[in-house]
């Protein structure tokens, strides 16, 4: 096998390749965007039902591609190419910004294809709308699984056996939720206050379900690359890929997995292609391999490693901040009371047949809306403070309430409305039926009378 880049090449040896005790390094990349939402005042309720600012997103998703996703997608695809096939590496990519990419950047998921197609890349389950679902809404957090899980094996022939749930969220009872649902595999952050003595760099699995493993994020190692790659103040400036791999080779023989998980923004934005950020990438494999240490998929990290037991976690759990906890977006009243109203309505946009109502209810439920209402994490917001992105996002669901009430009145309840619905899509179905049975008795009469 032969790894050429600008500096890097690799030679025939199979010291090099393969032993079952490797060190196993698991990368995985998140991508999310929400449509941004317009500034939609007060009397436009009743009046306006288009909520979005298309410049805004599109502005967004364009930068994003030039500078970050398409240069990352061709360093990927050059590091497996180069390596033989050796690189392997993850990716959890939202339905919202699947739908951003094939409306404003089409060339960006024929180079997600092109991964696919390589064998070496592995497609992660989550909440198709990036949402809160697991927290407020079980049935739409099913539903959201299927759908993402679809347009993932429609546009890239993968079907997701492993499960990144919005903002790694985790806690036992959605871990249980994600397991019925046929996954294997779950992903989740490093919470010192649930792991304690405990390293991430093992596989665990669920408290009472076996089959299901966890894997867990090497925070330190992650943001490392993701954060401070480029701070020339930090004491470890500047990070080379062979001194990156020297760290992962001293630590303890045992601990078999290293969970790099990072926004693929890191590459490119956070961490500007003038840094060497790309260069870094590219040399990882060469002194990875020179360590004897090998790169795997979730779904492969699962099944190479046994687990080192049950990991207990009652509480959910996010990767947000040192507290890990769901603050960011749930943390004051107004975040709950956006929150509360939106879901309230779940069971009555799910029986409706208005696809843009449908639309509406996913894209008014990404993570993003609610941290811009956050006291203490707004970031990427465009709003001054919490209270306007609060009263921004409560005209928009007023609207978008009325559009429902109207359909679905609150006076009906959910029950009548679902018997309701039950008659006329069966009164449907009867009257398909029917004219079914006429044309085949016209086709009946138009053969004899030939005869």
């Amino acid at each position: 096998m032969r790894f050429y880049n600008h500096k890097y090449r690799y030679k025939n040896d199979n010291n090099l390749l393969t032993t079952n005790n490797m060190r196993n390094i698991c990368f995985y990349f998140q991508i999310h965007q929400p449509l941004r939402l317009k500034r939609y005042r007060f009397f436009e309720i009743g009046q306006d039902h288009y909520y979005y600012d298309d410049f805004q997103t599109e502005d967004k998703i364009r930068t994003l591609v030039e500078q970050s996703y398409l240069t990352a997608n061709r360093t990927i695809s050059e590091m497996i190419r180069s390596s033989n096939g050796k690189f392997k590496c993850a990716f959890s990519i939202s339905g919202i910004a699947l739908e951003q990419l094939e409306q404003y950047a089409p060339e960006v998921i024929d180079s997600f294809k092109e991964l696919a197609n390589t064998g070496s890349v592995e497609f992660l389950g989550e909440t198709y709308a990036h949402s809160l679902s697991s927290i407020y809404d079980t049935n739409e957090f099913e539903s959201q699984i299927k759908a993402h899980a679809d347009k993932i094996e429609s546009l890239f022939g993968q079907r997701p056996t492993a499960f990144r749930n919005s903002e790694l969220i985790y806690s036992d009872e959605i871990g249980e939720i994600i397991s019925k649902a046929g996954f294997k595999v779950m992903l989740l952050d490093e919470a010192k206050h649930i792991l304690g003595w405990k390293s991430p760099n093992f596989v665990y699995n669920h408290s009472y379900i076996s089959k299901l493993k966890l894997l867990i994020r090497n925070q330190k190692l992650s943001d490392d690359i993701a954060f401070r790659f480029s701070h020339n103040n930090w004491h470890d400036y500047p990070l080379t890929a062979e001194k990156f791999i020297g760290w992962l080779a001293d630590m303890p023989e045992n601990e078999k997995i290293i969970n790099l998980w990072m926004s693929y923004e890191s590459f490119g934005l956070y961490q500007p292609a003038f840094t060497g950020i790309f260069d870094f990438l590219k040399a990882l494999p060469y002194h990875a391999m020179e360590q004897k240490m090998s790169f795997v998929t979730p779904t492969e990290a699962a099944k190479k490693n046994e687990s080192a037991g049950a990991i207990t976690i009652p509480y959910p759990i996010s990767w947000a901040g040192h507290e890990k906890d769901l603050s960011p977006w749930t943390g004051n009243d107004l975040q709950q009371e956006a929150l509360n109203k939106l879901y309230a309505v779940g069971e009555r946009v799910r029986l409706c047949q208005d696809k843009a109502l449908q639309h509406d209810w996913l894209m008014l439920q990404s993570t993003d809306h609610f941290r811009y209402m956050s006291h203490k994490d707004a970031a990427g917001t465009n709003y001054d403070n919490a209270y306007e992105a609060f009263m921004n996002y409560m005209n928009v669901l007023a609207d978008f309430l009325e559009r429902v009430d109207y359909q679905y009145p609150t006076n009906i309840e959910n029950e009548e409305l679902n018997e309701l619905l039950k008659t006329i899509h069966n009164q449907d179905n009867e009257i398909e039926e029917l004219q079914a049975e006429v044309k085949k008795l016209k086709a009946r009469k138009v053969k004899s009378s030939e005869a």
